[in-house]
C-alpha cells in the first residue's frame, strides 16, 4: 500500500514565490577572507599585476563565492511537514566576472517542488532559481539549487 501524498494544494502555490531580493556589497576584504579560507593560490584572485594581463583585466571573485554567499540566505521560507532535511545540490551557470566594488542583487524563488518515493518514504524535492545580477543590470550568474525533505 502506497503512503499518502505529502504534496498539498497549499504546498503547490509556493512555487513561483520569491524571497527578498539580498544585495550584497563585494567588496576586496570578503575577497581576501575567501581566498584564505578555501586556500586557493589562483593569482586572478590576488595579484592585480597578473590579473591585469588576463581576458578579465583585473582582480576577480572565485565563482564558489556565490555558493557561499548563499548560505546568508534570502530563499523564500517554506514548510514541507517532514522530519529532515538534505542538501541536495545545484547547477550553475556563470556569465560576467565578479570584480572586488560590485554590488551584487540576488533573487531567489521556489521554482518547483516534486514528490518522489524514496527508500525511507515519501519525499519533497524543493528547488531553488536563483538569479544574480552586478550594479549594471548584468546577470552574473544564476543557479538551480535543491534540497530534500524526507
Amino acid at each position: 500500500m502506497s503512503e499518502a501524498s505529502v504534496m498539498t494544494d497549499e504546498l503547490r502555490k509556493q512555487i513561483g514565490v520569491a524571497g527578498e531580493p539580498l544585495v550584497v556589497e563585494m567588496e576586496k576584504g570578503m575577497l581576501r577572507k575567501f581566498v584564505d579560507a578555501i586556500g586557493d593560490p589562483n593569482p586572478l584572485w590576488s595579484d592585480e599585476e597578473h590579473a591585469k594581463k588576463t581576458k578579465y583585466g583585473g582582480i576577480t571573485f572565485p565563482p564558489g563565492i556565490l555558493a557561499a554567499i548563499m548560505m546568508v540566505g534570502n530563499r523564500p521560507p517554506i514548510e514541507i511537514p517532514l522530519p529532515r532535511g538534505l542538501d541536495g545540490g545545484g547547477e550553475w551557470e556563470f556569465f560576467e566576472p565578479i570584480r572586488p566594488g560590485d554590488t551584487l542583487t540576488i533573487e531567489c524563488k521556489i521554482g518547483d517542488l516534486v514528490e518522489r518515493q524514496i527508500s525511507m518514504g515519501k519525499a519533497i524535492f524543493i528547488y531553488h532559481d536563483t538569479v544574480w545580477k552586478n550594479q549594471k543590470g548584468q546577470v552574473v550568474a544564476t543557479s538551480r539549487t535543491y534540497g530534500l525533505k524526507y
